[in-house]
């Protein structure tokens, strides 16, 4: 027989601070044994080589992932200049060295503002973007050539905070620590390529943290050990929506409106919002759109015991 869920039917999110060498799925899938349920999803991928926040429904709550407003994404990285590979990281293949001790502080300061802004990005070509059906990474491991168009994204901060100069046999590399603040669908790893390659040395990238995804911080997570000893959530449902959307307090009678899908009168809020009862408790996601306030989402759909 299986055995019960940790966690109620509504259930909440888990904020994982991921180790490096996992993929997203084995947290998935980690976390599926720990709390006893199936019904766990995760929010957008993190690569294996990388760590940091990792944001997971749990329950009920998977139905938040869809939408959350997850756009903005803040990194911690390293990044190698004067070395290319296969991957853009340094879990590919060395293709070509070129010594980078020529480079000046001032040079790799105004290759970094050109990657700065509103930008057209070529993701890496093990990226998780399909083509023609298949993921871009699982055509590159087959063999096959693979080119994506550009896309546009936005790096609204890419930060300098040190610089170290490495020497190797017959080389110099410069390791520099960045933070970066981007837009969804940004890769750090082609950000590294392409500062590489502004700068004729080539560049990859040799470690990534995500310290920020939307509202959620590394002070939201959690590590798969700490989960372990303790399973519960990092935030109830209540908990997530009041970090992740704006909400309109309504009265009773207009609660058992929306918990049967009915809806209400717009009030000017624009954007998914929630609808609260004066207890804090959340009844549904609401977007207005002309004379209605519309759910998009019934968190509390009436017979439901919570």
């Amino acid at each position: 027989m299986r055995e019960a869920a940790t966690v109620n039917a509504l259930g909440g999110l888990l904020i994982v601070d991921k180790d490096g060498g996992q993929t997203s799925h084995d947290v998935v899938s980690r976390c599926r044994k720990i709390l006893r349920t199936r019904k766990i999803g995760h929010a957008g991928t993190l690569d294996p080589m990388a760590t940091g926040v990792l944001v997971l429904g749990v329950e009920r709550a998977t139905k938040l992932l869809g939408v959350l407003t997850l756009t903005t994404k803040s990194y911690s990285a390293t990044i190698r200049l004067g070395q290319s590979t296969e991957t853009d990281d340094a879990e590919g293949e060395v293709v070509a060295t070129t010594s980078a001790a020529h480079l000046t502080d001032a040079e790799i300061a105004t290759a970094v503002a050109d990657l700065t802004g509103d930008i057209d990005q070529v993701p890496a070509t093990v990226s998780a973007i399909k083509v023609n059906g298949e993921r871009a990474y699982a055509r590159a491991r087959a063999g096959e050539q693979v080119e994506l168009a550009a896309r546009p994204v936005t790096v609204s901060r890419f930060d300098i905070l040190a610089r170290r100069d490495i020497d190797s046999t017959a080389t110099t590399f410069v390791d520099l620590d960045v933070e970066v603040d981007c837009s969804s669908g940004t890769y750090i790893r082609a950000l590294a390529r392409d500062l590489g390659a502004a700068l004729g040395v080539g560049g990859h990238l040799t470690a990534l943290r995500r310290t920020r995804v939307g509202p959620f911080t590394l002070e939201h997570a959690r590590t798969l050990e700490a989960l372990a000893e303790d399973p519960t959530l990092n935030l109830d449902i209540d908990s997530a929506v009041r970090l992740a959307f704006p909400h309109r307090e309504i009265t009773a009678a207009e609660s058992e409106s929306l918990r049967d899908g009915r809806w209400l009168e717009p009030i000017g809020i624009g954007g998914v919002h929630a609808a609260t009862t004066t207890d804090g408790r959340t009844i549904a996601l609401l977007e207005e759109k002309g004379k209605r306030s519309s759910p998009v989402f019934v968190v509390r759909p009436r017979g439901l015991i919570d």
